[in-house]
């Protein structure tokens, strides 16, 4: 199975309904592309919440070590992991209120992506969202 992304206008009809992202791999290091991107969607009014078990807070919000912990709906898990952890990543997923499964630019693991299509979740794989999320505003 080759991986299939949404179109661009399928992405930016997500991005307009969505409300809340949780990012794993979220940094607390403003020089990091996950910290830059994650700003980012805040600035345009999306909830972010963080998750990394390595720091406390990041965009003054209470970081989370596992998807797990967020309560309530989420709208998307957006991933900054290599593609080695995706799958793990995907697990947790499938196991929490989620709708979509975004991993950042340059990630794509097949076998996660599968997993996750095969459930019947809207995946996005290799797209920055904060990059779709200008181009289709």
């Amino acid at each position: 199975m080759s991986i299939e992304i949404p179109s661009r206008e399928e992405l930016g009809k997500i991005l307009k309904r969505v409300k809340r992202i949780a990012v794993v791999g979220l940094s607390g290091n403003p020089d990091k592309t996950s910290y830059m991107v994650s700003k980012a969607m805040q600035d345009a009014g999306y909830e972010i919440i963080p998750v990394n078990p390595t720091v406390d807070e990041v965009l003054g919000v209470k970081a989370v070590k596992s998807l797990k912990e967020i309560e309530g709906h989420i709208d998307v898990v957006n991933v900054f992991r290599r593609p080695e952890h995706l799958m793990d990543v995907a697990k947790e997923f499938a196991d929490i209120d989620a709708e979509i499964f975004w991993a950042q630019q340059g990630i794509i693991n097949e076998e996660a992506y599968e997993f996750l299509k095969d459930k019947g979740y809207t995946v996005v794989m290799d797209r920055c969202i904060k990059v779709e999320h200008a181009l289709t505003k």
